[in-house]
């Protein structure tokens, strides 16, 4: 199981030290006992006007600590609490704030959002309640990454040298299916070792929906996923609250260098033998779905030496939890 742990100030001042001699991050992170992922995010936290310092790193850590308000996870009470909210037509900002101020828990309106997300496509109807049901959801957090370059964005380049080597369960691939008429799209996320898929149908490519399916679809093997490499399309651009929610590092692979995702692209192409270019994804069922993926999943590999993607992970999770 993977347990995140606060970096000491002593290891700061490791990290400076080695920045300093040019280490790489992994290099960094293998010196000092942590995941890659917590190097790149304290460098990118924790940086100042004049680059890393130890000392001015600890102390803006100091200083949220101080600031943070501690955060309450989805847990069943607390969803009842919000579906109730939602189902007397209270907006999610509103019960966000209800919640802070009546019962000091800290829930944001972009979770509720990703909740009532996840609901309807399991065919819930939580939904319905929203003042604008009839139009997608937009988050408006991190709007300005819709512009431009992705803020934050981490290169495939600085991705561990594991990942490249094959040599661990945990490093996944996605990517997006486009519908005819840009009706609909499908996420797909595969895993590079074992060649397990989750995919799901959305109905638009919007980076709040893209980043809602992503955790909804790996949040069942969270201790199973250690990076997920990414092209460089705009859905893609909240990134940074797939990393928080899945503790997983999010890394873009070159322009135009398709071949860097080569696995998810053959998976795409194996896909398409069910759900052609013609295809209407908005009209593709979430049960059609769950029928080709037990298929995929459970067909012999010649390149796992004709055993199943299905049966390799659901070993390894056992693995995990043992």
């Amino acid at each position: 199981m993977k347990h995140y742990q606060q970096l000491t100030y002593e290891q700061r001042c490791q990290i400076y030290v080695l920045k300093q001699e040019a280490y790489s991050q992994q290099a960094t992170a293998d010196a000092i006992g942590v995941s890659q992922a917590t190097v790149s995010r304290e460098l990118r936290r924790n940086k100042g006007e004049r680059g890393y310092r130890p000392k001015q790193a600890q102390e803006k850590f100091t200083e949220r600590r101080k600031q943070a308000v501690k955060p309450h996870k989805m847990t069943p009470a607390n969803v009842a609490l919000i579906d109730t909210g939602l189902r007397q037509e209270w907006s999610p900002d509103q019960i966000s704030g209800w919640l802070e101020q009546e019962r000091s828990i800290a829930i944001s309106h972009e979770t509720i959002y990703l909740h009532v997300w996840a609901d309807m496509h399991q065919g819930g109807d939580l939904y319905t309640h929203l003042r604008h049901q009839i139009k997608g959801y937009r988050s408006r957090k991190g709007s300005h990454c819709s512009r431009g370059k992705i803020k934050n964005r981490v290169s495939i380049h600085e991705r561990p040298a594991e990942v490249d080597a094959k040599s661990r369960i945990g490093d996944w691939e996605i990517d997006l299916i486009i519908g005819k008429d840009h009706s609909g799209a499908m996420v797909t996320i595969v895993e590079r070792v074992s060649k397990f898929t989750v995919s799901a149908q959305i109905d638009d490519k919007s980076a709040a929906t893209v980043t809602a399916a992503t955790i909804a679809l790996l949040e069942p093997y969270r201790d199973a996923v250690l990076t997920i490499t990414a092209d460089n399309g705009k859905e893609f651009a909240y990134h940074e609250e797939v990393t928080e929610a899945l503790d997983a590092q999010v890394y873009f692979a070159d322009p135009y260098s398709s071949w860097q995702r080569g696995l998810n692209e053959n998976t795409n192409g194996l896909l398409r033998q069910y759900w052609p270019k013609k295809t209407d994804f908005k009209q593709v069922a979430a049960n059609e779905v769950v029928v080709v993926l037990e298929k995929l999943n459970n067909r012999p590999r010649k390149a796992l030496n004709y055993q199943t993607p299905a049966k390799i992970m659901q070993a390894h999770l056992q693995r995990i939890a043992a």
